[in-house]
């Protein structure tokens, strides 16, 4: 290419990147929803918590709920949120305990998946919808799973982003049992038996802890990230300063920041404690329906150094216990979804496309009027 055309194709470029704005989370609006919640100790009590959620478009037809993972933020959806904001109702909230959404204390009993889906239905309510599709990733994903489970009258579909449908049947099995396929999974024992010290490390250098997890297949953390039982962030101890989160501006990565050091991060380990996870598999247990008739579309990376979905989903069952699902598998790490955002969102709006979503969910205020005519 000649000098002049190089100029051209530079400038090109410019231009083309000039008309994509970057993603900014500060200019999006939060809405509160006042929700009532359980703090469970020697005696349990009835609290109030709130949950802080961002609307999109919501007088689209059709609403998909954005349920995020741990350590995230409803902005970590920003590829999906500019992918189908003009097309779709986006409801995106802040989990219980992370960002400035409250959370009722106890974090180790008071975060069963039951909890969270009465929190997710409770931000739907607020936000005048009646039925939505659920799409999660990391710990969102099996919270979208559960809330499919339990609420099959408000949770139409799911997407499911890295972790598969876990079918709660059969006996309790520890995360220890899961080590010698998934030694990935051992960080999760830090979390749970040694939370006070997990929480220290975590909160010690909040920017440092996020740029240690949110990373990518060609960023990736040291090979033996997330197998000790006794630190997170030991694996990183002779990286003096850790690269910038590859995914992020810089304007994203000090959003997090920021959001994360206004509670740290004690109230966000909940997913990994064994009594939340206990409580969640008393419940299914007692109820015995572990089968999701809704459609379901499960999005698998294929360089995750978490685990190997795939292989977990065989071992596990999950197609067996989803009457209606489709699989893809992408290239891309445990954050796919924000290092292969392209190709996830092709996928899923093909998706959406071919199961006729768009249009077909009612607002809360139609269901309830079409409740009082009968």
């Amino acid at each position: 290419m000649s000098f002049g055309r190089s100029l051209l194709a530079l400038a090109c470029l410019g231009a083309v990147q000039a008309t994509v704005a970057p993603f900014d989370p500060s200019k999006y609006q939060k809405t509160t929803a006042h929700c009532s919640a359980t703090r469970r100790g020697d005696v349990d009590e009835a609290v109030d918590i709130q949950l802080k959620y961002v609307n999109v478009n919501p007088d689209a037809p059709s609403t998909i709920l954005m349920v995020h993972g741990w350590p995230s933020l409803w902005s970590t959806w920003s590829y999906q949120i500019q992918e189908f904001e003009k097309d779709y109702h986006l409801v995106l909230p802040d989990l219980r305990g992370f960002g400035e959404s409250t959370h009722p204390g106890e974090p180790q009993t008071s975060g069963s998946m039951a909890d969270l889906v009465g929190d997710l239905t409770c931000i739907l309510e607020d936000a005048k919808v009646a039925s939505a599709i659920c799409m999660g990733h990391d710990w969102g994903s099996s919270l979208c799973y559960e809330a499919a489970r339990l609420r099959p009258d408000i949770f139409t579909a799911v997407v499911g982003v890295v972790v598969p449908y876990l079918p709660l049947v059969g006996p309790f099995v520890p995360i220890e049992n899961l080590l010698s396929l998934f030694p990935a999974l051992t960080y999760q024992l830090f979390f749970d038996r040694k939370t006070d010290e997990a929480i220290a490390e975590l909160d010690k250098d909040v920017r440092r802890s996020l740029r240690a997890t949110l990373r990518t297949r060609e960023s990736p953390p040291p090979e033996s990230f997330l197998q000790s039982r006794d630190s997170f962030l030991g694996a990183w101890d002779g990286v003096a300063e850790i690269d910038p989160i590859p995914f992020f501006s810089p304007e994203e990565e000090d959003y997090f920041v920021e959001q994360f050091s206004i509670q740290g991060f004690k109230n966000t380990l909940g997913f990994y404690s064994t009594k939340n996870r206990h409580q969640t598999w008393e419940l299914a247990h007692s109820q015995g329906n572990f089968t999701l008739s809704q459609p379901v579309l499960a999005v698998y990376p294929m360089q995750d150094p978490v685990a190997n979905w795939v292989l977990a989903a065989n071992l596990l069952k999950s197609a067996q216990y989803i009457t209606n699902l489709e699989v893809e598998v992408l290239s891309g790490s445990h954050w796919v979804h924000l290092e292969n955002a392209q190709e996830t969102n092709r996928v899923v709006r093909s998706w959406l496309e071919d199961q006729s979503f768009k249009g077909q969910s009612q607002t809360y205020e139609q269901q309830t009027h079409l409740g009082d005519e009968l």
